[in-house]
């Protein structure tokens, strides 16, 4: 029943409106499930807020609205009571159907969308920082899937350009000697010595050789060179691919710089014969300063290519090869200048499907003693950030089970380790800069994702505990505040998944599945479950069950594995 919908024609027809009502939900179920605020109703009835509450009340009361039990006026607010049994009953209903659960796809829309994300670059790290923008991009595909949209999942790699040459330089000049490694920190650490060695060269001449190789590079004429990139290239692939694999993340599409230089070139030269570009100084630039957006660099003067070139070809490869409705590039802020500069050529060069373009922006992950860098090495590498949480997993997971065994204990706790990173980069507001506090992401309690795994471990417990099939079709009756309180819980997974869509806001569904497991922990210690007699316990049982699927259900929009136990 929609409750909500009745509610709102009640209202129509009493005030006589054709635009929307707005409603509010009261935060203390003691003054009901809905509430009609007054206050925009004063100037029209030129009454005090409360007493136009007071006499649309009295209106309501002599009319029904179906499902709603009670209709109180409170000051300037009209609170709406609904049929506790009615609602209850459906939620749990609704919940055992197939019509919540992420693989059925409630509404198939026609819509495709491609979403661009993660974009680690080959011969770099893949630090702490990364895993926000990998996360985010994953959670958001799925959201999208969940409303039935068909999800392109892209993943664009600098595997070439500037970063790959002085990659390519500092191993040939100082490290040749080493055999190459699938190793994320080998690979990073290189590229760091390749920076340190740069920013102590006062006459240039070291830059100057990496310029040389950078050519050599896109020129690809340079045979053991280019078999030298191949290979390490391939290293760093595979090396990313292993991290996807434990963050729970998939890509349908993979981009690579190398695949849309030439052609990035090419739109220089032609943008240059379109005078939207200019040579200035040997370097192709599109001149943005009448538009508050400076200069933007497309060719350097020896006219190698740059990322901006080449974005502009990828644009264009997105819409006319996967004939996409809608492209949504997930970066960080940090590039917001680069993004309106893109767009704005695009626009310039007439582009028809620039509209369909958006730049999803999110902050920096910062460490307290400041902004991470894999340039500098100033950060933690993702590899190393795992191990460490894992063996601190391992140590809790001791604690509650001292007799498990090693290969258990490894599959737990890489499943707790990685709730603990994805969730603590999901929860907040994705424009917010996070300030990481590892000690916070891994405690078993509070707002992060080992206390939600213990949750879940916690209900699966019960109900394997209790050793007897759950009547999934169970008729709930009499029930107590704390339970109403979680069902009624359980019942707001479908509005918040909307909701999460619509502001293309993963921490909408991640700080829900929090509020969820305090509302079934508060019900779980106020209530016996397994100790109750045989109609309550049942009843309880459905209750929990209901907690497991949408926990899961949830989580799962994260991209995030449930264990069964902890």
């Amino acid at each position: 029943m929609d409750y909500e919908k009745n509610i709102k024609e009640a209202l129509s027809k009493v005030l006589g409106k054709k635009e929307e009502i707005l409603l509010e939900k009261p935060k203390n179920l003691e003054f009901g499930d809905y509430a009609f605020p007054c206050f925009s109703l004063a100037g029209t009835y030129k009454k005090n807020p409360s007493q136009i509450a007071l006499e649309i009340s009295e209106k309501l009361n002599k009319t029904k609205i179906k499902g709603v039990s009670k209709i109180n006026p409170a000051g300037p607010y009209i609170n709406f009571i609904v049929n506790k049994e009615n609602l209850t009953n459906e939620i749990i209903s609704e919940i055992f159907s197939k019509k919540t659960k992420i693989v059925s796809k409630n509404k198939k829309s026609k819509e495709k969308v491609m979403i661009e994300f993660s974009q680690a670059n080959t011969h770099k790290a893949f630090h702490v920082g990364h895993i926000r923008g990998t996360s985010m991009g994953e959670s958001l595909a799925r959201i999208m899937e969940n409303q039935g949209i068909a999800v392109i999942r892209a993943n664009y790699q600098g595997d070439t350009g500037m970063h790959v040459a002085k990659w390519l330089w500092c191993y040939l000049k100082y490290h040749k000697k080493e055999k190459l490694k699938n190793d994320e920190s080998w690979i990073a650490n290189i590229y760091v010595d390749a920076v340190k060695k740069l920013a102590g060269d006062e006459t240039g001449e070291l830059q100057k050789e990496v310029n040389e190789i950078n050519l050599k590079l896109e020129s690809k004429k340079d045979k053991k060179l280019n078999e030298l990139w191949k290979k390490t290239r391939l290293i760093s692939l595979q090396a990313l691919e292993k991290i996807y694999k434990e963050l729970n993340t998939k890509f349908n599409v993979y981009f690579f710089e190398n695949q849309v230089e030439k052609e990035g070139k090419d739109i220089a030269k032609m943008l240059v014969t379109k005078n939207i570009a200019k040579i200035d100084d040997k370097a192709t630039i599109i001149d943005l300063k009448e538009q508050g957006l400076g200069v933007w660099i497309l060719l350097r003067g020896d006219g190698s290519v740059l990322y901006s070139a080449k974005d502009l070809v990828l644009a264009m490869k997105k819409f006319e090869k996967y004939k996409v409705d809608k492209s949504i590039y997930v970066v960080a802020d940090e590039q917001k200048l680069h993004f309106q500069q893109l767009f704005k050529t695009l626009e310039l060069m007439k582009f028809k499907d620039i509209k369909k373009c958006k730049h999803l922006e999110f902050g920096l992950v910062r460490l307290p003693e400041g902004k991470m860098s894999s340039r500098t090495g100033d950060n933690i590498l993702y590899s190393n950030f795992k191990k460490e949480i894992v063996e601190y997993a391992k140590e809790e997971i001791k604690k509650r089970d001292s007799k498990i065994g090693e290969k258990e204990l490894e599959k737990r706790a890489i499943v707790i380790a990685i709730a603990a990173i994805k969730y603590s980069m999901l929860k907040q507001d994705p424009q917010k800069v996070i300030v990481f506090d590892k000690e916070e992401s891994l405690n078993f309690e509070g707002n992060t994702g080992p206390y939600l795994l213990y949750s879940y471990a916690r209900a699966s417990s019960i109900i394997k505990k209790a050793k007897i099939k759950i009547n999934l079709k169970i008729k709930l009756e009499k029930l107590e505040d704390k339970e109403i309180n979680l069902i009624k819980k359980l019942g707001e997974f479908k509005e918040v998944t909307e909701q999460a869509y619509k502001n293309l806001d993963p921490s909408t569904i991640a700080n829900y599945s929090f509020e969820l497991s305090q509302s079934f922990n508060e019900f779980y210690h106020f209530y016996p479950v397994l100790t109750a007699e045989d109609k309550i316990k049942q009843q309880r049982l459905a209750i929990v069950e209901a907690f497991r699927t949408v926990l899961k259900q949830s989580l799962g929009l994260l991209g995030i594995d449930v264990l069964e136990e902890m």
